[in-house]
């Protein structure tokens, strides 16, 4: 249930959704295990909650890479615009349940075809630290009053989910933060001061931890017989907390905003 509050939709308590593996025994989706954690976690609380303080007017609102659609549902004015552009089929699927939906754009960021917007966000993609120039141009082109950056910021892993819950050797990521890799990728004239930095806890619901220590030593690459995949079963269950029959995986995020005003 929703209700609505200053000319913004607020989420009223709902029954948690089911553990991310709950349903059969297909193989794990990255993007639906993060977007699981996602529905799990306090990101919404932090990082919307900080969002709706910073921008008391969205407007229309388009949304780059939306994912599981949980930001911007926190975000969306009622009565107001509200588009999701989405290459994954899994995400777009989870979009078309939201209650009121985004109107879907089945695209990547470099080739939708979308009207411009108030407020164009980017949260927790890869476009901004991989392509940050021209992404940032793209939003611009696309934005009436602002652009708005979601953008990992803890001193730690960003790319494998649960990366934050392995030891460095293992999952051998780059430990910059990635607000620190965007500004770098910018020109001087085009990088704005950090808004704000957000804390919050990637929590995931795990109802069947073997599979799950599977799928992640299939992402690190070790083979089948890799004596290391009971070592990280054990190395996840001495850090899974029991509840209520499934086990909970946390790992700590840090998100900063960015916002480039264009009026």
């Amino acid at each position: 249930m929703k209700s609505s509050r200053h000319g913004h939709v607020v989420s009223l308590p709902r029954p948690a959704p089911p553990p991310f593996d709950a349903v059969g025994a297909s193989p794990i989706d990255p993007l639906a295990l993060y977007a699981g954690g996602i529905d799990t976690s306090d990101y919404v609380a932090g990082v919307g909650g900080a969002l709706r303080r910073l921008i008391p007017s969205v407007g229309d609102l388009l949304d780059l890479g939306a994912g599981g659609g949980q930001l911007g549902a926190a975000l969306r004015q009622q009565g107001r615009r509200w588009t999701a552009v989405e290459p994954s089929a899994s995400m777009r699927d989870r979009l078309a349940r939201l209650d009121p939906a985004p109107e879907i754009v089945a695209a990547g960021w470099e080739n939708a075809s979308v009207a411009p917007a108030d407020t164009v966000l980017a949260a927790n993609m890869p476009a901004p630290l991989t392509e940050p120039a021209s992404f940032l141009a793209r939003c611009r082109n696309l934005a009436r009053r602002r652009v708005v950056w979601v953008v990992p910021a803890q001193n730690g892993p960003r790319g494998l989910c649960l990366a934050g819950c392995l030891p460095r050797e293992w999952h051998g990521e780059d430990e910059t933060p990635g607000v620190d890799i965007v500004m770098a990728g910018l020109a001087p004239a085009d990088r704005t001061p950090v808004t704000a930095e957000i804390g919050w806890t990637f929590s995931l619901i795990v109802s069947d931890l073997p599979r799950l220590a599977a799928y992640l030593a299939g992402r690190l690459g070790w083979p089948e017989a890799d004596p290391r995949r009971p070592v990280l079963f054990n190395h996840l269950a001495a850090q899974a907390r029991p509840e209520q029959g499934v086990l909970r995986l946390s790992v700590p995020r840090r998100s900063a905003i960015l916002i480039w005003s264009l009026t």
